[in-house]
């Protein structure tokens, strides 16, 4: 159970009544709790050979934090944000957390986590490779989850990217057990892991409660972190080992079973054939192992509120529950037990999810990780190499650019390494990749993590797969139906021939080849599915039975955006390293970036055979100081809507970054000014209803406002005069912003 220190609610919630009102805003599914119940139900049925007693059981658990202790984006350098509006960290999810121990006593309470913790954000990079915690530091997913009072966590996947030296440390660092019953000694089979851990429920007149907590991770670590774990740690199946562990735990006294289970619940594997067990096996778990009383689910990265699973010896319901990943949810489980010939049993289970949002963040957290936090802030805004010539992807949607050249380099190049030895190595390796982002930059000259980290703004992992030369035209035949039909040579501007059928940006994927080039053209004149013209791999036609080994994210390979062929191609490299960390593990072990060594032009866009001109939209033309002073009133965002932190509040509304210009926005005024985070000039346009504001950069950081019923210059106008004052200082503290002159046309 939790300790004193750590079952401290932090001071605003220390009244009950804020903490009930906190909860009853944060309750989003599952049993759908408006309010928080006492610790015991007030009546229950007593049945056959039953006292009549009943005691409620609480158990609180997250999964997936993978390294996010504050809401924040190390990449973008700002308060985390989605489109949803979720935020992130262990700190806000510990609020929550301390909130219904504090209602319903913590002496009944348990706190547990299913795995995936100290990979995932530079944070935690920076304390496995920079400033690794072998050599004494300390981590700082440790150092928070100490501060919540976790009772247990299994162990992820993810818990062996870093090796088992690593995974040791930080071990060693916890107040609590890290548990895993199916990671096992590669010879005698013995648990490396301690498998489970029994806690003591005391119950005042009675025998007390033995809770178990079990740990399982998805066996897929022996695939994807085979460099760390060969010859040292074998997983077997997640049923199979329950099947073994779940009677020794009963033996052990363990009245009520819970696991933690780093898998998902759907029954699939993303391996097809390569390991004999499940992937996603709590479901399974539920349904063919007996004594579980309830699973706390992870892995899958997605939300289950509630869910029951029937066992199919005994007939039991098994409650099964999975928060949103990187603290964005905490489940709440609820088991009430009772004496049934004088042994506890649950009689009733019921979960809800919390949203993380609606808290603020323990201070009691994020004092104790505030010294690293500030570490690796520096560290992701410092310079780690150089580049030669700048590279952009403004223009990656209609033309071979570098920016999207070094990503395919980068990605083949890890894919061919990764598989040396294997009977694919001498397949030519191909790389595809999307123009995820259009604002992304690389500037010649110094180059910081956050510069290379804009270039992938998601999370995808990569994999290898194999497809035939068949398939791959097939694949950029899908592809290309991102364009419009043109039958002329142009100029034509770019947003009139891309993005057809309301297809996204990041479903248009350009392909090429590592150690030769892959060229095509893709003739708009043509009928879809006809477009590309001139398929050849190093000068060479490609033949439909050549065989390719294609670096692909996990996104595109699990089924995204409906490309033929490759969810169910065959899978030889699948390590579940993030893309993006690659990129940058890449340039800072190379320090220099010359697009001269990876970069060529391999495709173009045709009509009939002769090159399209492509122009980019007209830059509209600048303005007066006021419009400036009203740009930097629109940058400075309304008070945060939660927290009290100076965050973009709900009616400030994000959008992708790169979404075409409207009609009206044609012509808008623009300009520059200092950005309201202290990064430099920022380019700005006003329209009538959305400032669009891009650092020097051109990094995603527009935001849209859309006023009702008022003119968006005049709200512009009239919050710098309440914000700033006539003359005041820029939010950075630079340049002053002048003041509208009396009169001037708005």
């Amino acid at each position: 159970m939790s300790t004193d220190h750590t079952s401290t609610t932090p001071d605003l919630l220390g009244s009950s009544t804020t903490r009930r009102q906190l909860l009853a805003l944060a309750a989003v599914g599952g049993a759908g709790l408006a309010t928080v119940r006492a610790a015991s139900p007030a009546t229950a049925a007593p049945g056959q050979g039953t006292n009549g007693k009943v005691v409620r059981l609480t158990v609180l658990g997250t999964t997936d934090l993978h390294g996010n202790v504050y809401n924040w984006d190390y990449f973008k350098n700002a308060e985390y944000d989605d489109k949803v509006h979720n935020d992130i960290g262990v700190a806000k999810a510990s609020s929550i957390i301390k909130a219904i121990r504090a209602e319903v006593g913590a002496e009944r309470t348990l706190t547990i986590d299913a795995g995936d913790t100290i990979q995932g954000t530079p944070l935690a990079y920076y304390y496995a490779k920079i400033d690794p915690i072998t050599g004494g530091a300390e981590h700082p997913m440790a150092a928070a989850m100490n501060q919540v009072g976790y009772d247990a966590a299994a162990l992820g996947n993810h818990e062996y990217n870093y090796g088992l030296d690593t995974l040791r440390a930080f071990e060693k660092q916890l107040d609590f057990p890290l548990l895993s019953a199916n990671s096992v000694d590669w010879n005698t089979g013995a648990p490396v892991f301690k498998p489970w851990v029994i806690r003591t429920v005391e119950v005042e007149g009675s025998k007390p409660i033995k809770v178990g907590v079990l740990g399982l991770v998805t066996p897929g670590v022996a695939i994807w972190d085979k460099a760390n774990v060969e010859g040292k740690v074998k997983f077997p199946g997640i049923i199979e080992q329950a099947k073994v562990m779940v009677p020794r735990l009963k033996a052990a006294g363990a009245d009520v079973v819970l696991v933690a289970c780093h898998s998902g619940d759907s029954g699939k594997s993303s391996w097809g054939d390569a390991l004999p067990y499940v992937e996603n096996a709590s479901a399974l778990l539920a349904e063919q192992v007996p004594g579980i009383d309830a699973v706390l689910v992870g892995h899958a990265h997605l939300e289950i509120p509630q869910r029951y699973v029937t066992n199919q010896q005994t007939g039991k319901q098994v409650l099964l529950s999975e928060p949103y990943y990187w603290g964005m949810r905490v489940t709440r489980m609820s088991l009430d037990l009772q004496k049934v010939r004088g042994q506890w049993q649950v009689v009733h289970s019921e979960a809800t999810l919390y949203n993380s949002n609606v808290a603020p963040e323990d201070p009691a957290v994020t004092r104790a990780v505030a010294a690293a936090h500030q570490k690796v802030l520096a560290y992701v805004n410092g310079v780690i190499g150089t580049c030669t010539t700048a590279m952009s992807a403004a223009t990656s949607r209609y033309e071979d650019t570098a920016a999207i050249d070094f990503i395919n380099y980068v990605q083949a190049d890890a894919v061919k390494k990764a598989i040396a030895g294997t009977p694919e190595a001498s397949l030519p390796v191909l790389s595809i990749a999307a123009p995820f982002n259009k604002l992304a930059a690389i500037p010649a000259g110094d180059v910081t993590i956050r510069d290379v980290a804009g270039l992938y703004i998601y999370d995808n992992t990569l994999l290898g797969i194999v497809l035939t030369g068949a398939q791959v035209k097939a694949y950029l035949e899908k592809s290309a139906e991102y364009f419009q039909p043109c039958t002329t040579t142009g100029p034509v501007a770019a947003d009139t021939i891309t993005g057809a059928n309301g297809t996204p940006d990041y479903n248009y994927d350009i392909m090429g080849g590592l150690d030769a080039d892959l060229t095509y053209d893709i003739d708009l004149a043509k009928a879809v599915g006809s477009r590309i013209v001139g398929l050849a791999y190093a000068g060479t036609p490609v033949a439909s039975d050549a065989r390719f080994v294609v670096a692909i994210n996990n996104y595109r390979q699990s089924g995204g955006g409906g490309f033929p062929g490759v969810a169910t191609a065959p899978v030889v490299y699948n390590r579940q390293i993030e893309i993006r960390q690659l990129l940058i593990d890449w340039a800072t072990a190379n320090k220099v970036i010359d697009p001269a060594t990876f970069s060529s032009l391999d495709w173009k866009l045709v009509s009939n055979g002769s090159p399209i001109t492509v122009t980019r939209a007209d830059v509209a033309r600048a303005t007066s100081a006021l419009h400036t002073a009203e740009a930097a009133a629109w940058c400075v965002p309304p008070r945060g809507r939660r927290t009290g932190h100076t965050t973009p509040s709900r009616r400030w509304v994000g959008r992708r970054p790169g979404r075409r210009r409207t009609r009206r926005d044609r012509g808008a005024p623009t300009g520059t000014h200092l950005h309201p985070r202290g990064s430099g000039p920022c380019a700005w346009s006003i329209s009538s209803d959305r400032v669009l504001i891009r650092d020097p950069l051109r990094r995603p950081i527009e935001r849209a406002f859309r006023p009702r019923g008022r003119n968006a210059l005049s709200i512009g106008r009239e919050a710098l005069r309440r914000r700033r004052g006539p003359g005041s200082p820029t939010p950075a503290g630079g340049t002053p912003v002048p003041a509208p002159a009396r009169g001037s046309r708005r």
